[in-house]
């Protein structure tokens, strides 16, 4: 998708990567409204949005992707690794917000960024720096709140599967880098459609009630919640530095329980705010310190 860049607003890239984080944050309330079961509320979500990117695809192609570099890419392993683990990230996520809260649900899956540093140690070999280290203690300590809540509210599979998103999200990111002529276009497509297979026996095993108030959530999902919005993030991360971006960002782990309990009700404990709000420090502060070391070295150069 491209988008003119005459006389651009100074705050348009800004902008779209708060407009995307909004849309994202809405994602625990459309999983709350759909009464089906949360496999297939994934993967007909994926199925929506991969409908999406294709017509994007045909209608916007990409001018840095070439069809030869695209179909060589997806014969390599990072790109079905991305691809899996974005597509397992999606359905774990569903799962955890019928499991627990979702706001232990979204703020636990937002301490990915310490699983992306740890993995990029073990797999890119890059070291992780003394502010990921320190996060990660914070986040450990955010976590270690959670889930005292979780084993006293009964919520510990959905508080477990939620971390379990977050360490997908790693997974993906660090396999993206990987593939760095790739498109991440590509991968979100493929990711989409693996999601959707995945759900295809649980149309059998659980057949969904069709409805109006269950299939408009799903579009809504699939086509803004998902598409859309990847559109909008992918055109603001290129004109916003990371530290904004990152700060942008938080709006969806804050505004995502506020869309729950304004339209049904349901209230995130206060070990979840203590525990949700170490994990938003550790993250944004360790991202913030990252972005401005890398700002200075470019300055150096």
């Amino acid at each position: 998708m491209t988008f003119s860049a005459r006389k651009e607003h100074p705050l348009a890239g800004q902008g779209m990567v708060l407009v995307a984080a909004m849309l994202w944050s809405t994602s625990g309330l459309f999983i709350q409204l759909v009464d089906w079961h949360p496999v297939l509320i994934a993967g007909s979500r994926g199925f929506v949005a991969a409908i999406f990117l294709v017509i994007v695809r045909l209608f916007f192609p990409s001018p840095k992707t070439g069809a030869k570099t695209s179909a060589k890419n997806t014969l390599r392993f990072p790109f079905w690794a991305s691809a899996f683990a974005h597509a397992f990230m999606v359905i774990t996520f569903v799962i955890a917000n019928r499991l627990t809260t979702s706001a232990n649900a979204v703020l636990l899956q937002y301490s990915a960024p310490m699983w992306a540093a740890l993995l990029a140690w073990w797999i890119l070999k890059e070291r992780p720096r003394w502010e990921n280290w320190g996060a990660l203690v914070l986040v450990v300590g955010g976590l270690l709140i959670f889930f005292r809540d979780g084993l006293a509210s009964g919520a510990l599979a959905g508080n477990i599967l939620g971390v379990v998103s977050g360490v997908f999200i790693g997974i993906h990111v660090v396999f993206l880098r990987m593939s760095k002529d790739g498109n991440p276009r590509d991968v979100l497509l493929m990711s989409h459609t693996i999601a959707a297979v995945i759900s295809i026996p649980f149309v059998f095993l659980h057949p969904p009630e069709l409805s109006l108030s269950s299939v408009m959530p799903i579009l809504f999902m699939g086509i803004i919640q998902q598409g859309l919005a990847s559109l909008f993030f992918a055109y603001g991360i290129k004109r916003v530095s990371a530290s904004k971006a990152v700060l942008t960002s938080t709006v969806e782990p804050i505004m995502n329980p506020v869309w729950v309990l304004l339209v049904i009700g349901q209230q995130p404990s206060v070990s979840a705010i203590i525990g949700g709000g170490i994990i938003l420090l550790a993250v944004v502060s360790s991202s913030i310190i990252g972005a401005k070391r890398e700002s200075a070295n470019r300055r150096l150069e």
